[in-house]
């Protein structure tokens, strides 16, 4: 008994520290914030000679930058009328609940009551289309006979050249490429980063980016050109990455409780991107790997990067096996290491500083 009241008192004693140095940290935010890129930079070898996981101070920085985001800019909201093409659909849903929440007026608009199109659209400050990328396309060409010149029209599509065009030439009003860099499980936009491709007259979705911001969100902004480029890389050739490996431990009929047992912190990380990567859509996942020619074109190239690599091992040629890593390591040590933070996983797409001037207020 006397040793589990010490363990209590111990336990008391190391929380009212923690709580403390976290009162610091947070006063310490108030006056400057980081972003939570720079926040989490640089920390991974202090957190695993102390022996706790990344997430766990990714979900500390995460509370911390959370409990500083402004909440006056929900607390007045002026209502929206907003309609979003699709808004069954999961992120779509998302959409949905996060707008309403603040006070906005959301309706939504799907393949089977287009009968109600003309109400729905005609009458919008804003309408988001959120639907698979085949459809997109169409749906602005379909939706932008209804809509008044003054209506704010933008897509949330994972590519962004052909929705942006399509806006521009088929409505007359505002115009905004946007493509959200995460799927829509998660519980707020608060860490997560929006990527914003200005089409037409700005100012007209301020609000929703201010929106987005006061929700804890990141906004980079980029031509739709820059996005498409990045994206085939950043997205694609990931998806392809992580569908290979899964498909791969599916059909060796691997024991993934067994292995994650004994598992380094990198594959278990891995095995929780791919196992989210297939709780998705099917249709959502191919159609992100064949959005574009590009996009085909890149993972082709890595399929035949992957047969060569392959035929290596297969011949056991150590010395050409050396010679490509040799080759990679010299390309990062000079184009990343200036940059690329252990925790920071998307410290590429925070570097790269695309070259349009928008008069967005982000």
């Amino acid at each position: 008994m006397p040793l589990k009241s010490s363990y209590s008192d111990q336990l008391k004693k190391t929380d009212q520290s923690l709580i403390a140095l976290l009162s610091d940290r947070i006063s310490l935010l108030a006056s400057e914030q980081p972003s939570l890129d720079e926040q989490l930079a640089d920390v991974a070898p202090l957190l695993a000679q102390a022996g706790i996981p990344e997430s766990v101070w990714a979900d500390v920085v995460k509370s911390c930058h959370a409990s500083l985001t402004p909440k006056s800019a929900t607390n007045h909201v002026i209502p929206r009328q907003v309609t979003i093409i699709g808004g069954r659909g999961r992120m779509g849903r998302l959409f949905q609940e996060q707008l309403s929440v603040v006070g906005h007026n959301v309706s939504v608009l799907e393949h089977d009551n287009w009968e109600y199109a003309d109400k729905l659209l005609s009458q919008a400050d804003l309408v988001l289309v959120s639907v698979p990328i085949e459809h997109t396309v169409d749906v602005i060409k379909r939706a932008a006979k209804y809509l008044a010149p003054t209506t704010a029209l933008c897509d949330i599509t994972s590519i962004k050249i052909q929705p942006t065009q399509a806006m521009i030439e088929h409505h007359c009003g505002p115009v905004m490429g946007l493509h959200p860099m995460f799927g829509p499980n998660i519980k707020s936009f608060l860490g997560q980063k929006v990527v914003v491709c200005p089409g037409r007259n700005d100012d007209s979705f301020q609000w929703l980016l201010d929106f987005l911001k006061a929700k804890g969100g990141e906004l980079i902004v980029c031509t739709p050109e820059e996005h498409d480029q990045m994206m085939v890389i950043i997205q694609a050739t990931q998806h392809f990455c992580r569908f290979s490996l899964g498909v791969f431990l599916a059909q060796s009929r691997v024991e993934i409780e067994q292995s994650l047992t004994m598992s380094t912190p990198n594959y278990r990380q891995e095995i929780d991107i791919v196992k989210r990567l297939f709780s998705q859509n099917p249709n959502l996942c191919v159609d992100i790997m064949l959005a574009t020619e590009e996009r085909c074109n890149a993972i082709s190239f890595l399929a035949k990067t992957y047969s060569r690599l392959a035929r290596l091992v297969a011949r056991k040629d150590r010395e050409a096996l050396i010679k490509e890593f040799e080759n990679t390591q010299s390309f990062f040590e000079e184009k990343i290491n200036s940059f690329l933070q252990p925790l920071n996983t998307t410290a590429l797409q925070r570097d790269f500083k695309p070259q349009m001037h928008t008069n967005i207020s982000i």
